[in-house]
């Protein structure tokens, strides 16, 4: 199969980053990478623009990484507070997961972050404090402090009444009806055939 050489103009997933210079075949560069405007030829004249991409790409990284830093900063101190929905014994229905804490930050303090930046071994399945690993870039990684709260009430503890209330209450209710009683069943006779 025949290779060309191209200068990618974009980041690829799984071929390469913007301004690298890569073998690919022939026919994917000619049909999808060029006409896409993901990559150029290599020519002498594409060689020179190389030294542009590469600039333009280490000062998009220098960005991404000043703001990311400050995001951290700032959702460090932060702490999410999501209420569910928990059972009488105080055990949730579901779980927290990253897309549920992505959704909460969006929505509450107008931080949009990819899910996948939101780094938990489990879903969180417990009231309470927790704290959760956000990995914003591949030098930067913070914590957001997450409080997990009930929407349901705790349950009201049984009062128990003095032992004089309760027969009060059975004279109120009335009186019981006695069981009626049954007379037994008559035993089947076998039948002649």
């Amino acid at each position: 199969m025949a290779k060309t050489e191209v200068i990618l103009t974009h980041n690829i997933v799984g071929l390469g980053a913007e301004s690298e210079q890569v073998k690919v075949a022939a026919g994917y560069a000619r049909n999808y990478l060029i006409p896409q405007g993901l990559a150029i030829p290599l020519t002498a004249a594409n060689k020179r623009r190389l030294e542009v991409l590469r600039q333009r790409r280490a000062e998009r990284e220098a960005h991404d990484l000043n703001a990311m830093t400050e995001l951290a900063k700032s959702l460090s101190k932060m702490v999410l507070i999501l209420a569910v929905k928990t059972g009488e014994d105080g055990k949730m229905f579901g779980s927290v997961t990253a897309g549920t804490i992505a959704d909460e930050l969006k929505h509450k303090f107008e931080v949009a972050l990819d899910k996948r930046k939101i780094h938990l071994e489990h879903p969180i399945r417990t009231l309470g404090d927790h704290e959760v690993e956000l990995r914003l870039h591949s030098q930067v990684v913070t914590t957001l402090k997450v409080q997990i709260n009930s929407t349901t009430p705790p349950p009201k503890p049984v009062e128990q009444a003095p032992a004089d209330a309760k027969t009060g209450d059975k004279e109120k209710a009335g009186p019981r009806r006695e069981r009626r009683e049954r007379p037994p069943k008559a035993e089947k006779a076998d039948k002649p055939a």
